[in-house]
């Protein structure tokens, strides 16, 4: 738990995202959405954190949604 907040606390220090989603078998562990925040608050370089950590919208497969919706038909060799 504490080596998954500091690489997301290094995302947060680096690029200051608006949000944080977890992918994959990640984000079916529902304890996450809760404890890395409370972690990740001693690793970040900031008095406040407002950075939320999210469940992907579809589920643990948002990552294959997103890549059959670029494939195009029309580019096969």
């Amino acid at each position: 738990m504490d080596r998954l907040a500091r690489g997301l606390a290094s995302v947060v220090n680096l690029i200051d995202p608006g949000v944080i989603v977890l992918g994959g078998g990640l984000s079916a562990i529902s304890m996450l959405y809760e404890q890395v925040p409370r972690f990740w608050s001693r690793y970040i370089f900031s008095e406040r954190v407002v950075t939320p950590l999210l469940p992907p919208v579809h589920g643990d497969s948002s990552g294959v949604r997103g890549a059959a919706w670029l494939w195009r038909p029309e580019e096969e060799p």
